[in-house]
């Protein structure tokens, strides 16, 4: 997880360092980054335990919407389905996060290569459901406009994303560990370990910015573009839900990927020469993912709850427990402490 690591990360090291390892956890003998820690040990579990409150109502919503309530599902439905379920597993995974800034990781190094990997496959399946969303609202418009086929399965594709994302945290599963500092970090061998991270951090950039981004813009401008045209529908809701969506994910994403994308280049060439900069860098990070993370508790409003399905089926859950709340409150109940006939009561006693 890269706020983790950038906690304790720094950009100075002795070349000769041949202990088999390159932990870059180390570098802070030169360059102290306590400011860099204090900053973390606040900021980070404040956010994240908005951010999992928020999404974890939300999310489970959705979650139970799904898949209790709603019988006949379409492909976008089974898409925001896995989305929710991505972003929940996502979710649960800030606690131990949250923890880990203030007192360190105490949860050992199975523990850490777990949460680690688990943060990886949520959040990268949880861009790519993203744009699997939009290429079934693509298709969804086409195929009125011109009566084409549906493609490929669905479940087939969501075998492929979930697998796609198991695949890229491999490598938090292999080089996570805990340091002598008590921090979950990669320790890669000291041979791969600049063109390692580097490799890394720019596939995951690829795979979970770049190409669904890619999507998206085409697929959601192409979309906007034949409601336009289309004659005799309200045009005005469906724009303005891709526009958010569009908008949403550009502010949540961009700017981590942008960081990320610098952090990379810096492990290639040593850019970051400056101490201070190197601790603008860290907390660059530690925000602009926080921020990323933030899209996980937007995500059940941006794609269900502006929805009239879905609100349909919101309301009909309500007025179900509100009648199950009445019929309880409305039950005759005899107290324990009397074998006397009773009025009939609405409320319980003992």
């Amino acid at each position: 997880m890269a706020l983790e690591h950038s906690q304790s990360n720094d950009y100075y090291y002795e070349e000769n360092e041949m202990n088999g390892t390159h932990d870059y956890s180390q570098y802070e003998v030169i360059c102290i980054k306590e400011e860099v820690r204090d900053f973390a040990k606040v900021f980070l579990p404040v956010f994240f335990t908005i951010a999992f409150v928020i999404g974890l109502a939300g999310n489970s919503v959705v979650v139970a919407i799904y898949a209790f309530y709603k019988k006949q599902k379409t492909k976008t439905d089974v898409y925001i389905l896995n989305l929710a379920v991505a972003d929940l597993l996502l979710l649960f995974t800030l606690p131990f996060w949250a923890v880990n800034a203030v007192h360190g990781w105490v949860l050992g190094k199975i523990m850490c290569k777990v949460t680690s990997a688990l943060y990886t496959v949520n959040f990268v399946s949880g861009m790519q459901f993203l744009a699997c969303i939009s290429i079934d609202r693509y298709l969804a418009v086409t195929k009125a406009m011109s009566h084409s086929g549906v493609g490929r399965p669905c479940r087939l594709i969501c075998c492929c994303v979930w697998m796609a994302a198991i695949l890229l945290s491999i490598p938090q599963l292999v080089f996570y560990t805990v340091n002598h500092n008590a921090r979950c970090v990669p320790v890669f061998p000291y041979y791969l370990g600049t063109s390692m991270k580097a490799s890394i951090q720019m596939l995951e950039i690829c795979i979970g910015f770049a190409v669904p981004f890619l999507i998206m813009g085409v697929c959601y401008s192409i979309t906007a573009r034949m409601l336009i045209k289309t004659p005799n529908i309200k045009k005005s809701q469906p724009l303005r839900v891709l526009l958010a969506v569009v908008i949403v994910f550009i502010v949540t994403q961009l700017p981590y990927n942008i960081v990320k994308f610098c952090q990379a280049i810096d492990i290639i060439y040593s850019l970051i020469t400056n101490c201070d900069m190197s601790k603008r860098m860290d907390v660059a990070i530690q925000v602009t993912e926080s921020v990323a993370l933030s899209h996980s508790c937007l995500n059940p409003i941006l794609y269900v709850f502006m929805g009239a399905s879905f609100k349909h089926y919101i309301m009909k859950v309500a007025k179900k427990y509100g009648a199950w709340r009445r019929q309880r409150q409305n039950t005759e109940e005899i107290p324990f402490d009397s074998e006397e006939p009773t009025e009939p009561t609405s409320t319980f006693s003992i």
